[in-house]
């Protein structure tokens, strides 16, 4: 081999080398910007994930949006603000006040025992009966199934006095009454489960509307706020044209308590 091919074999090399050097250059640097535009999509994300966090936060509730909502008041209520819920024959001259909140464990104990006993009194015309739904229990744990339930309520009042009559009784019922620990009226689905039991309300399409909707939150709201201007301190509290009964347990009890009330 002459020194001439020596030569130019040795300056190919080094140009295949050279060559080989720059574009192992341009991949590491191409490498490099896909990790630096990989991490900043990564910080980005990461700020826009807490930034998202954040906001969901700071966002009011369906509680305190209902507190600012107009009020849409159920059927069948009476009153400025449609919190004065009486049912009951128009002649009947007594009025029985309940005030009942609906995750109390003994207004369920109260409910099962005597329940079907006040519908019968009252079908009867032997007096009206006025409910005042509380939602205190929420605020020992800040739950929101008094409220939720409540609104409920609402939602079968504005179907028919009837309809919340035995929709009260489902939710204190054995089956469906959580403990006091257990928020289960939370759930709208849970309240509309136990709204299949009662034939005016099951695939009552209205009803259910407004329950998933929350119509009728800022009422059980306001109602809420008629229990606690009106001196009660628990539940279930009776009170006979405003003068309080103590609380029986059983339909004979009752009665007995009724019958001595509406002499009084």
């Amino acid at each position: 081999m002459s020194n001439r091919n020596s030569k130019a074999n040795k300056d190919a090399a080094r140009e295949r080398m050279r060559a080989e050097r720059e574009r192992q250059a341009k991949k590491d640097k191409a490498r490099r910007q896909v990790i630096v535009a990989g991490s900043v999509v990564a910080v980005l994300a990461l700020a826009g994930g807490i930034g998202f966090a954040v906001m969901q936060a700071n966002k009011p509730g369906v509680w305190e949006d209902a507190e600012n909502a107009p009020l849409t008041a159920p059927k069948n209520t009476e009153g400025t603000d449609g919190t004065s819920v009486v049912i009951g024959k128009k002649d009947a001259k007594k009025t029985l006040e309940l005030y009942e909140d609906s995750r109390c464990p003994v207004c369920a104990t109260f409910e099962q025992a005597v329940g079907d006993q006040v519908k019968k009194d009252v079908a009867a015309g032997k007096y009206k009966l006025k409910y005042i739904g509380a939602t205190f229990i929420d605020n020992s744990d800040n739950g929101s199934g008094s409220k939720e339930a409540l609104a409920a309520l609402g939602a079968a009042l504005n179907v028919g006095p009837e309809a919340f009559l035995e929709y009260k009784a489902a939710l204190y019922s054995p089956a469906n009454h959580p403990e006091e620990s257990q928020d289960k009226f939370a759930k709208t689905d849970y309240l509309l489960k136990v709204a299949d039991g009662v034939p005016a309300l099951k695939n009552n399409e209205a009803f259910k509307k407004d329950v998933n909707a929350g119509t009728f939150r800022k009422w059980a709201l306001e109602m809420s706020k008629t229990f606690d201007k009106s001196g009660v301190t628990g539940t279930p509290t009776l009170k006979m044209d405003g003068k309080k009964i103590e609380t029986p347990q059983t339909p004979e009890a009752f009665t007995a308590a009724i019958d001595k009330a509406l002499k009084g």
